[in-house]
């Protein structure tokens, strides 16, 4: 398995005695990836991007929506490829979620990881940070407001520069900087209608590795998991995107790679398939009913 950037995975893509690359990065990444194993007959297993999206319906528990999208969105920094990214919530509930999770953000407990009392700790590196306050002015410019958040944390608490407070804002789905993933704590609230018009906007991304529902509808919950519900490697009803998947086939469709690790059948993918035929007769089956007869070999059929 390699991960993102470039050095010892890249060589290992390119090496011919390894038949098989599992990569798990940016879906940059696996372009990279696919392009050099591809280009040698090798195979692949990718677990890219995810764009992941969390409906909140109008028969929801909206206690456990919250807490589901408060931790898929704030836990692990956002640095998860499961984190939830995007809110698509009915206009009917879409208030007394935002209020809930208002109240959430502003009383995240942010600092040492260590200490048991934090609930978020510090991004990966001062480039994370950059890369998400970059998306955060590219979601402004493109007419979305921020809720909550956004800033990076100084002073003596915050060592290092890698710490910032979540963000919460709101946006429309056709927002450029909505149909990318951004690898850390930005979260995107957006409204819908009718269930058709929520599946349209989960679905209309490019990445498609995780997705969830809140929803005690029986109708809804069927259409979500069907064929022309979500078109996600992972589709959750009543729990969040950001779950222990690890029994299940893990990974995603579309720009996501489409690959799986874990469940039933993945140890398949890690197999080289052969076919064997083993004659116990003294004589020689020939396909298609040909016969070979005379002493020059000739054939008939």
């Amino acid at each position: 398995m390699v991960g993102d950037g470039p050095g010892v995975g890249q060589k290992l893509a390119g090496d011919r005695r390894v038949p098989l690359v599992s990569a798990t990065g940016s879906t940059r990444m696996g372009f990279d990836v696919a392009r050099t194993v591809h280009g040698r007959l090798g195979k692949t297993i990718m677990e890219l991007g995810g764009n992941n999206a969390l409906i909140v319906s109008p028969t929801a528990n909206l206690q456990m929506a919250v807490q589901s999208i408060f931790f898929g969105a704030v836990g692990t920094s956002g640095q998860r490829c499961t984190s939830t990214r995007r809110v698509i919530m009915h206009e009917s509930v879409a208030t007394q979620v935002r209020e809930k999770l208002l109240a959430a953000y502003k009383s995240v407990p942010i600092g040492n990881p260590l200490d048991g009392k934090t609930l978020m700790g510090p991004l990966i590196d001062q480039g994370a940070v950059a890369q998400v306050l970059n998306s955060i002015e590219r979601l402004k410019s493109e007419g979305g407001e921020v809720l909550y958040g956004g800033e990076r944390l100084e002073g003596a608490a915050y060592p290092g520069g890698c710490y910032m407070t979540p963000c919460l804002a709101t946006a429309r789905p056709d927002f450029k900087i909505v149909q990318q993933e951004t690898f850390g704590p930005l979260l995107y609230l957006m409204t819908y209608r009718d269930f058709d018009e929520a599946l349209n906007i989960q679905n209309g991304v490019a990445q498609g590795l995780t997705s969830a529902i809140f929803t005690n509808d029986a109708l809804e919950t069927e259409k979500f998991m069907s064929a022309v519900g979500s078109d996600c490697g992972i589709a959750n009803v009543n729990t969040g995107t950001s779950g222990a998947e690890i029994g299940g086939a893990f990974g995603g469709e579309k720009d996501t790679g489409g690959g799986r690790e874990s469940g039933s059948d993945s140890w398949k993918s890690y197999m080289r398939r052969q076919t064997s035929t083993i004659n116990f007769s003294t004589e020689l089956p020939l396909a298609q009913g040909i016969q070979f007869g005379g002493d020059e070999g000739s054939a008939t059929a």
